[in-house]
C-alpha cells in the first residue's frame, strides 16, 4: 500500500516519513514546494496544498492511508475546508487516516467522524523541539535562558514519538475511532529543563525569569504579535492539566518508552554550541 504523508517537511511529519521508510512502507509525501524537499532514497515527493484541497486529488490517487495535519501555511491557521478534503478521500478509497491535532477538533476531524474510515487523532502536548525555536541563540552565544514561569511543569514528548505513534496507527488495526494524547515520560519545571540542557552541554546555562512584562517586551522584540503574546502568557502561566500531566500512550501503542528530554537534548547539543 502506498501511505500519503502531508506536512512531510514539518517537526513530525519528516520523523514519519523515516519511520515508515524503516518498516519497509511506501511513502509518497506531500509539500508545497517539492523542490526544496529533503526525504528519504525512495520516498516520492508530491506537490500540495492543503489550504487548496483540489491540488489533493493527485496525492490521493492510489493511497490507502494518510497522515494530516489539521493546520496550513506558515501561521498554523486552521484547515477551513476539512469537509471537501475528507470527500475527496472517501472518493479516492483511503481507508486509514492519522490527524495530528492541535488544541481543539477541527472541520476536518468533524468530517472524518462522520465517515467509516479507520480514523486515530493525535494531541501530543508540548513538543521539545519547541527548545529549539526559543532557546538556541541566548544559549549558544550568551548560556542563558530567559523566560517568565520557571516553575511551570511540562510533560514535553519527544516529536520522533509523536511520528512513532502515528507510523503504527497507519499500518496496523485496532486504532480506529481513538484519540491518542501523546507526552513524555516525565513532566519537567522551566528550570529543570534548562539543567538538563545544560548536562547535555557539558556546561552551566544560567536561568534569568522574566515577569511577565519583560516577557511581553521581549518577544515584542522579536517581531511577535500581540496575539501571540496574550496567548503564551495564558498557556506558559496557566499551562492546563493535560500539558503536565504523563500518559503511558507511547509505549502502550509503540511497545518502548517514551523518550525523555535528556534524550533529546542529548541528540541536539549541537545546535546549541557555537
Amino acid at each position: 500500500m502506498t501511505i500519503l504523508v502531508t506536512g512531510a517537511t514539518g517537526t513530525v511529519g519528516r520523523h514519519l516519513v523515516a519511520e515508515l521508510v524503516r518498516a519497509g512502507q511506501r511513502v509518497r509525501a506531500l509539500t508545497r514546494d517539492p523542490g526544496r524537499a529533503t526525504l528519504p532514497e525512495g520516498v516520492e515527493v508530491v506537490a500540495g496544498d492543503l489550504a487548496d484541497p483540489d491540488t489533493l486529488v493527485p496525492a490521493f490517487d492510489g493511497v490507502t492511508a494518510v497522515h494530516f495535519i489539521n493546520f496550513a501555511g506558515d501561521d498554523y491557521a486552521p484547515l477551513e475546508h476539512g469537509d471537501r478534503i475528507v470527500e475527496l478521500a472517501v472518493k479516492a478509497g483511503i481507508q486509514r487516516v492519522t490527524v495530528l491535532g492541535g488544541r481543539a477538533d477541527g472541520p476536518l476531524e468533524q468530517a472524518l467522524a462522520a465517515t467509516g474510515m479507520e480514523w486515530t487523532l493525535l494531541h501530543p502536548v508540548e513538543f521539545m523541539s519547541n527548545t529549539l525555536q526559543w532557546w538556541t541563540h541566548s544559549v549558544r552565544y550568551e548560556d542563558v535562558v530567559k523566560e517568565p514561569f520557571g516553575d511551570r511543569l511540562s510533560a514535553m514528548v519527544h516529536e520522533r514519538d509523536i511520528a512513532a505513534v502515528a507510523a503504527v496507527a497507519l499500518t496496523e488495526s485496532g486504532h480506529g475511532g481513538r484519540t491518542y494524547p501523546l507526552t513524555g515520560p516525565q513532566a519537567l519545571t522551566t528550570r529543570e529543563k534548562v539543567r538538563i540542557l545544560g548536562e547535555a552541554l557539558g556546561r552551566e546555562i544560567a536561568f534569568v525569569e522574566l515577569t511577565e512584562d519583560e516577557a511581553r517586551d521581549q518577544w515584542r522584540a522579536v517581531g511577535m504579535g500581540e496575539e501571540t503574546i496574550g496567548f503564551l502568557i495564558e498557556a506558559l502561566g496557566n499551562t492546563p492539566e493535560v500539558g503536565y500531566t504523563v500518559v503511558p500512550t507511547v509505549e502502550q501503542v509503540t511497545g518502548r518508552p517514551a523518550r525523555s528530554f535528556a534524550e533529546w537534548a542529548a541528540e541536539h547539543a549541537d545546535a546549541f554550541r557555537a
